[in-house]
């Protein structure tokens, strides 16, 4: 509760049944297309988006231009109703009688930029000329471990720090247990702001805060972004690994080395070994396809976010329960950048790799990607980063190539090291 702005505070003391007034979480996508016109026929989203042309008159010259806004102004309070809805439940269930995490993915994506289009809503426009998307889910965490399927979710989130043209919004999940709402997960995602056409930045209503607690927060959001800068900085697609983090390569490979050639002159670098309770990184992967159908378009189009974040997620929760050999469970979600939008009809190829394993946790990367059938060409769209915690011990994954200029699966080793090791502090 200290942790949570006051605004959302207050939902926690607001009692324990679904608030009149306020929408289920169905309700939320058909809201969207109210604010950018959407059209619900797929064979007429040509002529939608043709007439969101003539919003472009609509956009802010200037931030200046635009009246400010607060956090409460952005606060939505949303419930799933699970337990009071019952016929609902069947496509939130997975087969351990819980929640699919995956759907509370898509849900929190649909709020998110909902509660965007809140802070940016201007009184006198009956349609938004704002093309809202999210850039960035910066990270979720959850403290439940099981989410029942029987009981009322409740989604609260609001607007917590803004740049020009960006929202960061803050998100929580709570689930009715005897009578009040317990904390399931915290979640920030990143929004920008595009023209009608969603092709170049558009300003958004500043924010600001009303209070010393609202002033944390904004500085905590200015840190959030300070810190996604440096993080990419130190990328190791554009700088070497650390002393420390070669060190831990080199000594993976003298654990693997295969001395058993009579002769240290003898020894190849290719002979290699794999050490007791381990696995080679190239044989603890799994791939999967989607064909990207209209069906699962978003409000411009394109395939809705939430969607790729739940295709990713199952094929990484699949990846951890093949690699363990028992039931994993979610921990965090984190650094997911949306890098290109995937069209309607794209191939979609998946490719899950366990990165780094510690104990009983699991660090999976999913590398999503479309291919053009007619130019053969590939291109990244999205990475995605879960931490898992297994009900058993795992064993130890293992980079099997090495050399000078450390190949692929060392990085892709340290890169899942690094990411776990900011998920535990994070938690």
């Amino acid at each position: 509760m200290r942790k949570l702005p006051s605004v959302l505070a207050r939902t926690l003391t607001s009692g324990t049944s679904a608030s009149p007034g306020f929408p289920d979480i169905s309700e939320v996508r058909s809201k969207l297309r109210d604010i950018v016109g959407a059209s619900t026929n797929w064979r007429d989203h040509v002529q939608a988006m043709q007439e969101r042309k003539a919003l472009h008159t609509l956009l802010a010259k200037r931030q200046e231009d635009l009246p400010p806004r607060r956090m409460k102004d952005s606060y939505l309070e949303v419930i799933l109703p699970l337990g009071s809805q019952p016929a609902i439940r069947e496509k939130y269930l997975n087969v351990h009688n819980s929640v699919r995490f995956g759907r509370i993915l898509e849900d929190l994506d649909s709020l998110g930029v909902l509660i965007c289009y809140t802070h940016t809503k201007q009184e006198m426009q009956q349609r938004s000329p704002l093309s809202i998307v999210t850039a960035l889910v910066d990270k979720i965490n959850l403290c439940q471990k099981i989410i029942r399927p029987d009981c009322d979710i409740k989604f609260i989130g609001n607007v917590s720090w803004v740049g020009k043209t960006s929202m960061e919004v803050k998100m929580h999940m709570l689930q009715l247990h005897d009578g009040d709402y317990s904390p399931v997960l915290d979640a920030t995602f990143v929004m920008v702001a595009r023209d009608p056409e969603n092709k170049r930045p558009a300003f958004v209503n500043p924010l600001i805060p009303e209070s010393p607690e609202e002033e944390e927060i904004f500085k905590q959001g200015e840190l959030n972004k300070l810190k996604r800068i440096e993080f990419s900085t130190a990328s190791l697609l554009k700088m070497a690994p650390t002393a420390e983090e070669r060190n831990i390569v080199h000594d993976i490979f003298l654990n693997t080395l295969d001395t058993r050639q009579e002769g240290e002159g003898t020894v190849s670098f290719q002979s290699r070994k794999l050490p007791p309770n381990s696995v080679w990184m190239e044989d603890a992967k799994l791939k999967g396809l989607e064909i990207c159908h209209p069906e699962e378009r978003n409000i411009f189009n394109r395939i809705f976010g939430g969607f790729l974040m739940r295709k990713a997620f199952e094929l990484g929760w699949a990846t951890a329960c093949s690699y363990g050999g028992s039931r994993p469970f979610i921990v965090s979600v984190d650094d997911i950048m949306f890098q290109k939008p995937v069209e309607v009809g794209s191939l979609l190829l998946l490719s899950g790799q366990v990165c780094y394993t510690e104990k009983n946790y699991i660090q999976i990367r999913v590398h999503s990607e479309v291919y053009n059938a007619n130019t053969k060409e590939h291109h990244t769209t999205n990475t995605f980063h879960f931490t898992f915690i297994s009900e058993n011990e795992v064993p130890q994954v293992v980079p099997k190539t090495y050399g000078g200029k450390y190949p692929i699966k060392s990085m892709l080793y340290l890169d899942g090291k690094r990411h776990f090791t900011a998920v535990m502090k994070e938690i």
